[in-house]
This record gives structure tokens, C-alpha cells and sequence, in this order.
């Protein structure tokens, strides 16, 4: 996305670490520390079966709590669903979640992840891993377009390639 020219805070800027309480928040919104070797090796450990389903419900339920954070994001933006774009991919690396870059153009919201942990810290696999990015987009997408969407990974960095892309269009 292009650079709106408005200063955006820092994701990293807006943590308080709260040692007392035991929390790291931005916000309302609580944050926790995890490698994602150990998220990932879970999914990998378990029966391809079951691997699916609950890459699906972490899918889902980063799809609700990250529209939940987008839509915090959103009104920090004063409602410029561009300037939520730009200020998710200043965000994400900051996070953690690789670099981001998003192409939208009119019912098709497009997104490239550089250097996915989800992705990295899974492995080489045959079936698209970063259920996470999915969920995120689509609750991006969501709000970009103004009424349900429906994303999709088209392809993965665990499957060999450079990076991981995504797509999200109107359900």
C-alpha cells in the first residue's frame, strides 16, 4: 500500500509490559509470547486428519480476534480502511508475522507474506500451513470490502516457494 504520509505509532511503541500482572498488552488487547516452533510442531504432530481440522479452527479463530484488533486499528484510523492496510503492514513484522504486502484492486484483496513463522517453523509440507495469515486476511478483507469474505492461501513457503501468497473476494 502506498505511504499515507501520516505518522503511524509503532505497534511495539504501544506494549506495556505489565511484570506485576504478568501481561504484555497494546491497549485492551493482551498479547503472549510464543515460539512458533512450538505452535507449529503441534500441528505437525498430530494425524493429518485432525492436523486439517484444527489448522481450520485456528483459522477461524484468528479470523474473529484479528477483526477484533483490525477494526481497533481502523478507528485509531479514523476509518480509512487504506490507511488500515498500511498500518497492518507496519504492524505484522513488528509482531513477528514476517513482512506483509497487500494489493487491492476492486473485489480482490491480495497479500504477500515474506518469511511466514508459520511457515518456517512447520516445515516443508505438501498442503499451504499459514491457517493464521488466512484467518488474519479475511477479517481485513472483511472491513476492506465491506461485507463478508472468503480467503484462500495460493501458495506457501512450506511448499518450497519464495513466499506465501493469499487472496480474499466477497463470500
Amino acid at each position: 500500500m502506498a505511504d499515507a504520509g501520516e505518522p503511524v505509532p509503532a505497534f511495539k511503541d504501544r506494549l506495556v509490559f505489565d511484570d506485576a500482572a504478568g501481561e504484555l498488552r497494546d491497549g485492551a488487547r493482551r498479547y503472549l509470547l510464543l515460539r512458533p516452533d512450538a505452535l507449529m510442531a503441534m500441528f505437525r504432530l498430530l494425524p493429518p486428519d485432525t492436523r486439517a481440522l484444527t489448522l481450520g479452527a485456528l483459522e477461524q479463530a484468528v479470523h474473529q480476534q484479528g477483526s477484533d484488533s483490525a477494526r481497533a486499528y481502523l478507528a485509531h484510523s479514523g476509518g480509512d480502511v487504506e490507511m488500515l492496510l498500511t498500518i497492518i503492514e507496519r504492524t505484522s513484522p513488528q509482531l513477528g508475522w514476517g513482512t506483509w504486502r497487500f494489493e487491492a484492486d476492486g473485489d480482490r484483496l491480495r497479500l504477500e507474506v515474506r518469511n511466514s513463522p508459520f511457515a518456517h517453523a512447520f516445515g516443508l509440507s505438501e498442503q499451504p500451513v499459514c491457517h493464521a495469515v488466512k484467518g488474519m486476511l479475511r477479517g481485513l478483507a472483511d472491513l476492506w470490502l465491506g461485507r463478508p469474505a472468503q480467503s484462500s492461501e495460493l501458495q506457501c513457503s512450506a511448499q518450497h516457494h519464495a513466499t506465501c501468497t493469499f487472496e480474499a473476494r466477497a463470500a
